[in-house]
């Protein structure tokens, strides 16, 4: 997995910058109640996105966590006094506190099942009853555009999906949070091209596939005899799914699955 301490530096120019950041604040957006005044942003990175979301609405304030200290440093930066260095899976507020609470590009890191369905009831835990909480599933699937890139790929081991839709509703049902609203916008300059991806592969992006070993080294040699190196392949969409804690404080019985 990537040393996010060490990626801050590079993190947004190597994910589409400004302009990623701008639609997946809008898509976020979209979700956030009118009259929210407090928002969370759980796993801010940069705060890149974090940032936009805090200028979108008068009013409105805007608090970011990150768990890796030179993410929370850049998103000091842009939200200053405003961020908090801490674990989405132990968030050091009051219960009920926040209007809205996102988790953008968070959910796919969990290192277990476990530890994903924490962060989720974390967040139900903080967000106020009427309030949303806002979430990116299926991060991965997203990146399979269909490219050669991809058919290359695509025989590569696999990780299970943390963030796979159907876990992340049935996490919020557990917590008493109701499925309100789904919504996709695109990963703008994010589309892979064969070049990047090997530079990708040997930094550690993909985790079933370590730096320096054998099998990374097949792919990036299969990666290599693409053709047109440097174009870049479409860009990726993501998916949002917005989640409703009921107004009159009452959790529904969890569903049967």
């Amino acid at each position: 997995m990537l040393d996010y301490d060490k990626e801050a530096e590079c993190y947004d120019a190597l994910r589409g910058g400004e302009p990623r950041a701008a639609a997946a604040a809008r898509a976020v957006l979209e979700f956030v109640p009118r009259g929210a005044r407090e928002v969370l942003d759980v796993g801010c990175g940069t705060g890149i996105v974090t940032r936009r979301l805090a200028a979108a609405r008068a009013g409105l304030r805007v608090v970011g966590v990150d768990r890796s200290e030179a993410m929370a440093r850049q998103a000091e930066a842009r939200l200053p006094g405003a961020v908090v260095l801490a674990d989405g899976r132990r968030l050091p507020f009051a219960d009920e506190r926040f209007d809205a609470v996102t988790s953008v590009w968070l959910l796919h890191l969990a290192p277990s099942a476990e530890d994903a369905r924490t962060t989720v009831a974390e967040c139900a835990r903080v967000l106020r009853p009427g309030g949303v909480y806002i979430t990116t599933v299926d991060k991965a699937a997203a990146h399979n555009v269909g490219s050669d890139i991809d058919a290359v790929l695509a025989s590569r081991p696999r990780s299970p999906a943390r963030d796979a839709e159907a876990l992340v509703v049935r996490y919020a049902a557990e917590h008493g949070l109701l499925p309100v609203g789904r919504g996709r916008f695109q990963g703008l300059g994010q589309g892979r091209s064969p070049r990047r991806t090997i530079a990708d592969l040997r930094r550690g992006w993909f985790v079933t596939l370590p730096p320096g070993d054998p099998l990374s080294e097949e792919f990036a040699a299969r990666l290599a005899a693409l053709p047109d190196q440097d174009r870049p392949r479409p860009d990726p969409v993501f998916t949002l799914r917005a989640f409703l804690k009921p107004p009159d404080g009452r959790i529904p019985p969890p569903r049967r699955t």
